[in-house]
């Protein structure tokens, strides 16, 4: 059934988008004369690798600085990339992803390799037992994580302190729980996000009440302040941190 959605709501996303996808991407290729499609490869179900489809926002060949998370104000970001992340209209071209299999709709948000995934815990390895989404629980909560890692010296280390451990717990919180029902909550609080991100979080707070969710993990979602530092789940007390993390 889950399938079946994915290719109705994905197809029917992509059917109304078009013409403004059409725009978007001839606005970024007449800023550089470089191709307006990025595909970020990325690890999906199985730990399997994957190119995900995204409307580029970012100068060609940005990804070549080894820079994995983006602050708000990163210089790497073109003046049109920043439309496109405020309209999010390089996550509608994510649909496609959906199309072929690759990604759901709501699921655990796909990470890279390198500084990523590569620094799961065995627990964490469990998001990769479903299929990546376009959106998921943390997509609402830290939808300004640009915002949050705005400053930093180094995004990735701050990322992995602060932000990883959260979405990881409601990732995995997500996979335990997952249902049709749950699935349409999620997307109609991650457009209404987009208008009233406080109502939305509101939504947020009150799904993972109904889902009996850690009470921590309810507080930092509750987003008011920057999420504070943990160990991303699975990490034994004592065990030594991951590299930039110490």
């Amino acid at each position: 059934m889950k399938r079946a959605f994915d290719l109705l709501f994905s197809g029917a996303v992509l059917l109304v988008a078009w013409p403004v996808m059409a725009v978007a991407l001839l606005l970024v290729w007449l800023q550089d004369f470089h191709s307006p499609i990025y595909k970020a490869r990325r690890v999906g179900k199985g730990d399997r690798d994957f190119l995900m489809v995204k409307v580029r926002s970012m100068v060609a060949n940005a990804d070549r600085t080894g820079v994995n998370s983006t602050g708000g104000h990163d210089n790497r970001i073109t003046p049109v990339g920043r439309y496109i992340r405020k309209l999010k209209l390089d996550e509608v071209s994510q649909f496609w992803n959906v199309l072929k299999g690759d990604m759901s709709v709501v699921g655990p948000r796909p990470q890279v390799r390198a500084q990523g995934v590569d620094l799961y815990t065995d627990e964490e390895m469990r998001l990769l037992s479903v299929r990546p989404g376009v959106t998921d629980l943390s997509s609402i909560v830290f939808s300004d994580e640009g915002d949050i890692l705005e400053g930093a010296e180094d995004a990735d280390a701050l990322y992995n302190q602060i932000i990883r451990p959260w979405k990881s717990r409601l990732g995995l919180l997500y996979i335990d729980r997952r249902s049709l029902w749950l699935d349409l909550r999620i997307i109609w609080l991650t457009g209404l996000a987009i208008t009233s991100k406080p109502a939305a979080i509101a939504g947020v707070h009150k799904i993972l009440t109904e889902l009996g969710a850690d009470s921590r993990l309810i507080e930092v979602c509750r987003r008011e302040g920057k999420p504070p530092a943990a160990d991303p789940p699975g990490r034994l007390v004592g065990a030594t941190a991951a590299p930039g993390l110490q």
